[in-house]
């Protein structure tokens, strides 16, 4: 399994570097389906569902790993006693991490994700910080290995 996100990308890249991993599904593991901003516009849900179905990626969303919006606001608020902003973000505050572990992870059902991993190619979960150590997909990809025993590249610009 794979992760990754948006911010860094532009659509043409964004499709290459999936291919370069082999993804052959695309776990979107956002609340809302889009981005904020002209560059970004490729990965709204229909765009990017096009794009993805004309390279041989299937998608599915998976919104209850979503955080919820209050949780967000959290993060936001950290970032924001931080001085940092969310596409600048290194890390998740970790009253952040705790609450999406109690609240959103430790109540999902992850076996029927793992039992839906492509038997060839990479499954990738996809939402749009550009570190995973920003982002609440690095949590479920950290539960995915400790649990399920999946290994984890996470997929960066190049």
């Amino acid at each position: 399994m794979a992760t990754i996100g948006v911010y860094g990308f532009d659509g043409e890249s964004y499709l290459q570097r999936l291919q370069q991993a082999n993804v052959r599904l695309l776990l979107d593991v956002r609340q809302r389906r889009g981005v904020r901003g002209p560059e970004y516009a490729w990965a709204n849900s229909r765009r990017l569902q096009a794009a993805l179905a004309a390279a041989g990626i299937a998608y599915e969303h998976h919104r209850e790993l979503a955080p919820t919006t209050e949780l967000r606001q959290l993060q936001y608020a950290e970032d924001d006693r931080r001085g940092v902003g969310k596409r600048s973000r290194r890390e998740l505050a970790a009253e952040y991490t705790r609450r999406y572990t109690s609240e959103i992870l430790d109540r999902a059902d992850l076996a029927p994700i793992v039992s839906a991993l492509p038997s060839s190619g990479t499954a990738a979960l996809f939402c749009v910080e550009r570190d995973p150590e920003a982002c609440h997909r690095s949590l479920v990809a950290q539960r995915l290995a400790e649990r399920h025993g999946v290994t984890i590249e996470h997929l960066r610009p190049l």
